[in-house]
């Protein structure tokens, strides 16, 4: 009986060591070059890895146009410009204040500055300094502050909370300046994770969202993280709050596919169920979020939000015809959950579209057979 007992330790040992190296969150075992599974990506049209762009998560033309202006000269008008004449309710002006203030984030930690030169992002502080009257502005520069706290300091820290008080000055100071934009409000949700509020702290911010925009998906993204169990609720909290903007979400909103997002936040760090991907759970989510993208408008900005989370559920639930359907979708760009988790997002992205044309392929698919 104690060699049975043996045994049976000795294999839960083998698949504890086997789910640690190849089934970690976000991580599958690579197939290596030659072998008959590693499929031909590019035979699809699928752009190379080293092209895919890691800044947003589709396709923002104008937003690209701009921002490459403002980082080669250096100057803030077509930025503000831009915001200003973006409707304050949608998604697309929270993805472009978020891309500004992640463009001067990154410019200053690529060049911090010194005594002979001039830090990276100066023109967020130009715009800030010239025009303290600008909206859009004050929203990036707030959204700015809250990065810089999240990237450069630990949270429960005095120097992320000092970062994190002075975005919070600022989010008061856009909300002043746009009083129906929900934009410094939903800034601000990443502040009351980050400074711990309470629950009912939380909830009178997030009622002053819903009276400006009750179905904002990109709110209901970062409201989440709030309620998830490793930040300041549990993940009974989380999937309630998910599910029920789901249930109230009106036709043709993605916010049916938030159950998904609330799923991914409690991944367990180690599976040991082959079938976890297939599970009852897991399943309603995505039929949830395939719902939501077959209903959604096709220029929804959050769209490829949801397309990208999708493959991730979709090639490990060895669903590969659905899974390349998003592919080709949302080739291109990878500035999107999960891929932006890893420490590489375009290589994370290109593994996990090689295994989804391996798998397309092993089934009899071909890019003759991939409806577009």
């Amino acid at each position: 009986m104690s060699i049975l007992w043996l045994l049976m330790a000795l294999l839960m040992l083998s698949f504890v060591l086997l789910s640690v190296m190849r089934r970690r969150r976000g991580v599958i075992e690579q197939v290596p070059p030659g072998h008959p599974d590693a499929a031909d990506p590019a035979a699809y049209g699928f752009m190379r890895q080293e092209e895919l762009d890691l800044r947003m998560p589709g396709p923002d033309q104008d937003l690209l146009d701009v921002l490459e202006l403002v980082q080669r000269t250096q100057d803030y008008h077509a930025a503000s410009q831009l915001l200003a004449g973006t409707e304050t309710e949608g998604e697309p002006r929270w993805q472009r204040v978020q891309a500004f203030a992640g463009a001067a984030a990154l410019e200053l930690q690529q060049r911090p500055g010194g005594i002979h030169e001039t830090p990276g992002g100066q023109w967020l502080r130009v715009w800030r300094a010239e025009q303290p009257k600008d909206a859009g502005c004050a929203a990036v520069y707030a959204e700015f502050l809250v990065q810089q706290a999240w990237r450069t300091s630990t949270p429960g820290t005095d120097d992320f909370r000092i970062i994190m008080e002075e975005a919070r000055d600022a989010c008061a100071q856009a909300a002043l300046l746009a009083p129906g934009d929900p934009v410094p409000y939903i800034v601000e949700l990443s502040i009351a994770r980050g400074l711990a509020y309470s629950q009912d702290e939380f909830d009178q911010l997030w009622l002053k969202i819903l009276d400006r925009a009750p179905h904002h998906m990109g709110a209901h993204l970062a409201a989440l993280h709030y309620w998830c169990e490793k930040w300041h609720g549990s993940r009974e909290q989380a999937y309630s709050f998910a599910e029920a903007a789901a249930a109230r979400a009106p036709q043709g909103s993605l916010l049916a596919a938030l159950p998904l997002f609330a799923v991914f936040e409690h991944l367990p760090e180690v599976n040991l169920v082959a079938s976890f991907y297939q599970s009852e759970v897991v399943t309603k989510a995505m039929h949830g979020a395939l719902h939501a993208v077959h209903s959604a408008r096709p220029d929804d900005p959050m769209l490829a939000h949801v397309r990208h989370l999708l493959i991730f559920f979709l090639v490990r639930a060895e669903r590969w015809q659905e899974a390349m359907h998003q592919l080709i979708h949302v080739d291109g760009h990878v500035g999107a959950l999960p891929w932006t988790l890893s420490a590489d997002p375009a290589a994370e992205f290109a593994l996990y579209r090689a295994l989804a044309v391996a798998g397309y392929e092993a089934n009899g698919g071909s890019p003759a057979t991939l409806p577009g």
